[in-house]
């Protein structure tokens, strides 16, 4: 028996949206998808390799009604023949180009139904498209459509209905093509996952039955990749035995029709939660197979030769370039022909994405150089302040809000992929120089404000020896230490730094290291300090240590260098399956109205489902006082008292992702009796941006949300605040609730008036608010 595999589709085992998921190959060149570009217009990028084996873009690809938000064009790409289908689920549509004469790529037709997110997935074989819509978190369910050239012209052909029921079955998360046939993956049909066929007769498509597998159990994904060929149908299941994985192929009794068990293929080093099955590929006689999470999700490929005389794969070996990471995803797509192959690697530099091209010489793959994409990546802006004039300064949206610099990730200390997160500061009492110390993935940076226009980055700490890289750090500083942890990094622990250090550094930057680790923590979320009191409270604690259940860890900073444990608060009647577990906090010495707790430490606690207000001036017996909710509540995230404590502010991250309000939401507690906090108010913004960190100076609240970037509104009303100035830090497409990480927190307490803002992928903002006659 002969099993020729044609060149097949790949399945995206997991819904990424990063660069390279979605790989295509056609000649020589390689292309690659950017669909995960939610802001930006997305892009196909082509590559080819040149004399001296490098890979070099050549082109790049976009759709010829862009608009001002991302379309997500590039989140799938088939090639065949000439023909090249690009999906754009974000405006949902399918964009269909041909080869000219000249060897450019014309786009020729958009194709659309009323499906939302069409184009997740594509399919283009000879005068057929097929293409997926939906299947996403808040989709009840999945479809899939088809399009025919007749005439010249591109005529729906109609919808290729599951026989499977309706739900989220996943349906068309892998599609393959040969002929007139169609194999479509469900991979979460009846729990196990099924494939199902589709034949192409008298203009329309018809279901020719179910393909299930009796040996897959719960969570197999049975179906999450398909490759079709002439009478042979490989399956892959890549949650197969939790999470090893396994390819199960076929042969097609062409008398009778049925599709007869053949081979199950399970990596020669089998493991669980690698994922064998993520992705399949055939050329030829030989088969490749994907396991995206192979060795810490880093991934690899295994390639297999089929054996004319035993009628059995043989010659399993591994495909993999040493330079992956861990969760770089490689393998969970790829395209190849019999001269080149892309493999895509979409958690590769922390998820930003990459792919790896290769050249195919006598059935050979030779690695080539990864490639990658940095849109939307910003130089720095130094020298002179750029006063916000007619609503922009520097390219940056404002209003009333001067930049005074700009320095990008990467003259922070940041490599591709690393993001910026939070941000503290401190002044040196013997020089008077302001420093920003601000959040990385994978460290802190030092910044000398000496001169707020020409910033200076003077001193790097990566994250602790025992711990790893966290998208969430925090820092507070107390006297002349800086406090440093990080969210979900192990055994991290609190990093502590002497900030005079800074001072004698003459070779900027200088990586250095923490003058001391606290182990009583392991991994954290937030740290607040009451620099009153001297106390030092973290939160969101896990990994080891004594965690407090999530809440407040009291630590007593009576030395600075070395923080001795002083005890644990919990408030059970909140957080998530009341947890009692605190996400951020602020912690004073009461001086507000409540005449009752006068003079006493409170802290107030954002837990997720309410606010917690407690009494823990004795760290043996700390008391808790009340708790406040509010009405659509989805995350109690952070929040700040007014200087007086009377009022405080409160930001829900999560209730404008989730649609529960019409504008960026904050939410107004009085104060006046801390026993019984009343919600004296909302304010309700014009955008409807996902906000983050809030913090009030005098009349003042600075805000960043994501999109949005920073917003500074006057509560001299404290019930009413009024939009006063701001600052966009992502400038690009609508400052709408897209989860997309921009300005994630501000410094606005320097004595200068210099405000510090910190956005995700973009870098650090130093700016000022204009003074403005009133």
């Amino acid at each position: 028996m002969v099993a020729l595999l044609g060149l097949a589709t790949f399945a995206n085992a997991q819904y990424a949206l990063q660069f390279g998921a979605a790989v295509a190959v056609d000649g020589n060149e390689v292309y690659v998808g950017e669909g995960r570009n939610l802001l930006q217009n997305g892009s196909v990028f082509v590559y080819a390799a040149d004399a001296d084996g490098t890979w070099n873009l050549t082109e790049k690809i976009q759709a010829s009604d862009p608009i001002e938000s991302g379309n997500g064009f590039g989140r799938s790409i088939k090639i065949k023949n000439d023909r090249m289908v690009v999906g754009a689920p974000a405006v949902n549509a399918v964009y269909v180009f041909d080869r000219a004469a000249d060897g450019s790529w014309v786009e020729s037709a958009k194709l659309e139904t009323d499906a939302q997110g069409l184009g997740s997935n594509v399919f283009v074989y000879d005068d057929h498209v097929i293409a997926s819509a939906g299947g996403g978190r808040r989709d009840p369910g999945s479809s899939v459509h088809s399009w025919s050239l007749m005439g010249g012209n591109w005529e729906y052909s109609g919808e290729l209905k599951s026989t499977l029921g309706e739900g989220r079955t996943g349906f068309g998360s892998a599609i393959d093509m040969y002929g007139p046939s169609a194999a479509i993956g469900s991979p979460s049909a009846n729990g196990t996952g099924a494939v199902e066929i589709f034949n192409f007769e008298n203009g329309t498509w018809s279901a020719a039955g179910a393909i299930l597998n009796d040996d897959a159990s719960e969570g197999s994904r049975y179906g999450s990749a398909v490759l079709l060929a002439d009478g042979y149908l490989v399956v892959g299941m890549p949650g197969y035995r939790t999470g090893a994985g396994a390819a199960v192929s076929y042969m097609l009794n062409k008398d009778s029709g049925e599709w007869e068990f053949q081979h199950q293929l399970e990596a020669f080093d089998s493991r669980p939660n690698e994922l064998f099955g993520s992705s399949l590929i055939g050329w030829g006689l030989n088969l490749i197979v994907g396991a995206a999470a192979y060795g810490d999700r880093s991934g690899t490929l295994y390639s297999y030769t089929f054996d004319l005389e035993t009628d059995r794969m043989s010659r399993s070996e591994m495909i993999q370039p040493a330079s992956l990471q861990y969760r770089s995803g490689y393998g969970t797509v790829v395209a190849m022909n019999d001269k080149v192959a892309v493999v895509g690697a979409q958690g590769h530099d922390n998820f930003e994405g990459a792919a790896f091209p290769y050249t195919i010489s006598n059935g050979e793959w030779i690695e080539g150089n990864a490639v990658f994409s940095d849109s939307g990546v910003f130089e720095s802006i130094t020298g002179e302040k750029i006063e916000c004039e007619e609503s922009e300064a520097g390219g940056f949206p404002c209003e009333d809000v001067d930049m005074l610099s700009f320095l990008s990730r990467s003259d922070v200390g940041a490599k591709r992929g690393i993001q910026m997160n939070d941000v503290w500061g401190w002044e040196d009492p013997d020089t008077g120089i302001e420093y920003a110390v601000v959040g990385r993935t994978d460290g802190t940076s030092f910044i000398s404000l000496k001169d707020p226009s020409n910033p200076t980055f003077v001193a790097d700490m990566p994250y602790s020896a025992t711990g790893h890289q966290s998208l969430h750090r925090d820092m507070k500083v107390y006297q002349n230490y800086a406090y440093i942890v990080a969210d979900g990094a192990g055994a991290h622990h609190m990093q502590v730094f002497d900030l005079t250090r800074l001072r004698n550094i003459m070779n900027a930057p200088e990586t250095v290291e923490a003058d001391n680790i606290y182990k009583g923590i392991y991994s954290s979320h937030n740290l607040i300090i009451n620099e009153e009191s001297g106390f030092l409270y973290a939160v969101g604690s896990d990994s080891g240590g004594e965690s407090c259940g999530g809440a407040l860890h009291m630590i007593d900073l009576a030395d600075p260098l070395n923080p001795e444990f002083a005890g644990c608060f919990n408030e059970p009647r909140t957080g998530r399956g009341g947890s009692g577990a605190t996400h951020d906090a602020q912690c004073v010495n009461y001086i507000g109205p409540d005449s009752d707790y006068a003079g006493r430490e409170i802290c107030l606690s954002s837990n997720g489902t309410a606010l917690s207000v407690a009494d823990v001036t004795d760290k043996s017996n700390p008391v808790a006082i009340s708790v406040a909710d509010y009405p659509s509540v989805a995350y109690a995230h952070q929040g700040w008292l007014t200087e007086d404590h009377r009022f405080f502010y409160l930001n829900d991250e999560g209730d404008e992702g989730a649609g529960l309000t019409e504008g960026t939401r904050t939410i107004i507690f009085d104060l006046t009796d801390l026993d019984e906090p009343v919600l004296s108010g909302m304010h309700i913004a014009d955008d409807n941006a996902i906000d983050h960190n809030l913090y009030v100076r005098d009349d003042l609240m600075y805000q960043t949300n994501y999109l949005a970037g920073l917003r500074i509104l006057d509560v001299s009303d404290p019930e009413n605040p009024v939009e006063v100035g701001t600052f966009d830090t992502v400038p690009y497409g609508p400052n709408d609730n897209s989860p997309v990480l921009g300005a994630w927190s501000n410094y606005p307490y320097f004595k200068s008036g210099v405000i510090v803002v910190t956005s995700g992928r973009e870098g650090v903002f130093f700016l000022k608010k204009k003074e403005i006659d009133t």
